[in-house]
């Protein structure tokens, strides 16, 4: 049994000084309780809920940096980084895809995170045949989760068109590409290697787009995992919305509303070209959206309605996509001053009730545990008995945290800090970071160097 004495906690009523927290053996909360530190109590400042990255491609980390040159294109778009990415996965291989995935995980988790869900379309091999074990890849993400600690939700990509007039796949995407039946026995070897982990790993499953899938497929992909996560990209480019629109005569949020059964299980990524009433009735349906807005604002894509999304009651979560910078307090910063350029407001998501950095920890808190798995029917996010203890420390000997109490804390870990201010992170009881540092850093880092030095000569 660990114990955890915090100075200030944030507890599902709000905040509370002088709490012991209990993690059982099985890595959830047993007790919660305003008690005087214990001998044996691990003590912390202030502790609130670690959310989960509901979002990332973890190979991507180590194209970080390369894409800001113009290309031969007159104008650079998502479009066109997508080419470059392509180009690089041309040379990848499992070995390196398990050293970037340890080191995205250890960055995620000395940010604040305490799981990563893994949108992941990297199967074959460079010319597209399969590996003599079809989770190969998968088992790569699964070995780098075994090394960091965090809690895994693995979702393996459905990938089988070039888009929505079922054109093949072209040579950047062979490594992506299954058939239905091919797809279903990688999902079912991807199970058999989270068997493995911890009992906190999560198994879902990833249509990647609608110009990726015959969008009459959902249905049966969604069944294949019927109580698990489903995500999805969704209307993130204008270029996106006019071929979906061209294809199936409504634009993607439209088109899905009206054919797909959504519930608090789907995670939709991006949601970056909605209409005002589009925003309204796909909050209104539950699923959550899964904001980037780090990538989104890389990529050019556009900006996210939250302000009229959680008017709405819709759910939210954060996820880091491309990794370009992994930083919970920067993905929250970005999504509300996003809103601020667009509206000439401030403190966009802030309420009567709660300041805007509260807001925004809690509900992507409890969003991310809702898109991850870790957390079913609005459960998790929380610091409660019963919950995974997936808990974030802030170090209140941080300059810019000193004398703060209560909401303004992590207003000022949203919008002056980064992950400086985090001192300890565990992902399901696992305390994997401490003093502000993963207890493998040195041996995940050298790795990643190693990794990374081949793929980058000549870049």
């Amino acid at each position: 049994m660990q114990k955890i004495w915090a100075e200030q906690a944030l507890l599902a009523d709000g905040w509370h000084r002088g709490v012991n927290i209990e993690i059982g053996a099985d890595g959830r909360i047993a007790r919660v309780a305003k008690d005087s530190p214990g001998a044996d109590s691990y003590r912390a400042g202030v502790l609130v809920p670690a959310p989960a990255n509901c979002h990332s491609h973890a190979f991507q980390r180590a194209m970080a940096g390369l894409t800001e040159r113009r290309g031969e294109q007159p104008s650079d778009s998502f479009w066109t980084w997508r080419q470059l990415m392509y180009g690089f996965l041309d040379r990848i291989t499992p070995d390196q895809v398990q050293a970037i995935a340890a080191q995205v995980q250890m960055e995620m988790l000395e940010a604040g995170y305490g799981a990563n869900v893994e949108f992941h379309y990297l199967h074959h091999r460079p010319d597209g045949g399969a590996y003599d074990n079809p989770a190969e890849m998968s088992a790569r993400i699964a070995a780098a989760a075994e090394t960091t600690g965090i809690g895994l939700t693995l979702l393996p990509v459905a990938y089988q068109f070039g888009g929505l007039d079922r054109r093949a796949l072209g040579p950047g995407q062979r490594r992506f590409g299954n058939d239905p039946d091919r797809y279903a026995r990688l999902l079912e070897a991807a199970g058999q290697v989270l068997a493995a982990l911890p009992d906190d790993a999560v198994l879902g499953v990833a249509p990647h787009s609608l110009r990726a899938v015959d969008p009459a497929s959902l249905a049966d992909l969604a069944a294949l995992r019927p109580d698990a996560p489903i995500h999805m990209h969704l209307a993130e480019t204008l270029a996106e919305v006019q071929e979906v629109q061209a294809a199936l005569g409504a634009r993607p949020v439209e088109w899905v509303l009206g054919n797909v059964a959504l519930s608090p299980r789907w995670c939709l990524i991006h949601l970056t070209q909605m209409q005002p009433q589009e925003t309204q009735a796909l909050a209104q349906s539950r699923a959550v959206a899964g904001l980037c807005p780090l990538t989104e604002a890389s990529l050019g894509d556009g900006i996210f309605d939250g302000v009229a999304w959680a008017d709405a009651g819709g759910r939210m979560a954060l996820g880091s996509d491309s990794n370009i910078r992994i930083s919970l307090a920067e993905e929250m910063r970005q999504l509300d001053t996003s809103q601020r350029l667009r509206d000439h407001s401030r403190a966009a998501l802030a309420t009567a009730e709660r300041s805007t950095g509260r807001r925004l920890l809690e509900d992507v808190a409890r969003g991310g545990a809702e898109a991850s798995g870790r957390g079913a029917g609005g459960a998790g996010g929380r610091i409660r008995a019963g919950e995974w203890a997936d808990l974030l420390a802030l170090d209140m000997d941080h300059v810019d945290l000193e004398g703060l109490a209560g909401d303004t804390i992590l207003d000022s870990f949203a919008f002056s800090g980064d992950s400086a201010m985090v001192a300890d992170v565990w992902a399901a009881g696992r305390h994997m970071v401490r003093g502000g540092r993963h207890i493998r850093r040195d041996a995940i880092t050298a790795a990643y160097r190693s990794a990374v030095r081949s793929l980058r000569e000549g870049a």
